[in-house]
């Protein structure tokens, strides 16, 4: 196949300071998000590339226009009910909502914070694809290490993990983005897409709004707003010149399924 990138954002409810020990009002949680998610729609629109936009049921209700505009042009997929609570329930509940919204399947799921989902719960709720894991280990969060690396069937469920380097699984995710010199993500990026021939990406909305005000680590307030927005817009022209872009469900016709699951 040709070289291809998964561009994607998580659209979701901001509710990383909650983590650090602040809480915000829904209505901000909402706010912040909305914000990011505007000057982005406008940049891809300007480079002409399409991306999947896992989006949670709780989100898409609040912002039903926006998310029907969005499916116009981009892929529209699950990242849940809410972001900060999960029941087995939501999987088929957060797809219909979804599909309610923008009357067209939703064939992906991403689980909030990547945390571990089972891939059987996930097919019977009728999802096509799972991109739900992070293949290396990230102290405090998960531990992947050693997990199948690139894309694979789990029955007829697709996985389609988070991009990591070969050999040392160099994770490519949002905060390596933010924290690596532009020039050495590169780099990583180009040695990950000429041996596995795509890309697997994912950024945050509310990562492209000024976080100054939130009691945040450095590490993830770095690069955000405008510097942020500008560093992901040299990075996609870069990434452009090498590769197209494909949604993820798009990126299904280059693998094969096997078997289902049962019961």
């Amino acid at each position: 196949m040709n070289k291809v990138v998964l561009l994607s954002f998580d659209v979701e409810e901001f509710d990383i300071p909650e983590e650090y020990g602040q809480t915000l009002d829904e209505r901000e949680k909402f706010r912040v998000s909305l914000k990011g998610l505007e000057p982005i729609l406008h940049l891809l629109e300007r480079l002409n590339i399409r991306a999947t936009f896992f989006t949670t049921a709780n989100f898409a209700l609040h912002h039903q226009p926006l998310i029907r505009a969005i499916a116009q042009t981009h892929e529209i997929a699950s990242h849940g009910f809410y972001h900060s609570s999960f029941e087995p329930a939501d999987l088929a509940a957060s797809k219909q909502a979804l599909e309610q919204i923008i009357q067209v399947p939703i064939t992906g799921f991403r689980m909030a914070r990547l945390q571990k989902v089972n891939d059987c719960a996930i097919e019977r709720a009728g999802y096509a694809y799972n991109s739900s894991m992070n293949p290396t280990y990230l102290p405090g969060r998960y531990n992947n290490f050693f997990t199948q690396r690139t894309a694979y069937y789990s029955q007829q469920l697709l996985n389609i993990p988070v991009s990591v380097t070969p050999l040392i699984r160099f994770p490519l995710f949002w905060l390596s983005f933010k924290n690596l010199p532009l020039p050495l993500y590169k780099l990583a990026s180009l040695f990950t897409l000429r041996v596995d021939r795509y890309l697997s990406l994912y950024f945050h909305p509310w990562e492209f709004t000024d976080l100054s005000a939130y009691g945040l680590p450095s590490y993830v307030k770095r690069h955000s707003g405008q510097s942020m927005l500008l560093r992901l817009e040299r990075y996609l022209i870069w990434l452009h010149s090498q590769a197209d872009f494909v949604t993820y469900a798009d990126f299904r016709q280059f693998v094969h399924p096997k078997f289902s699951c049962l019961g």
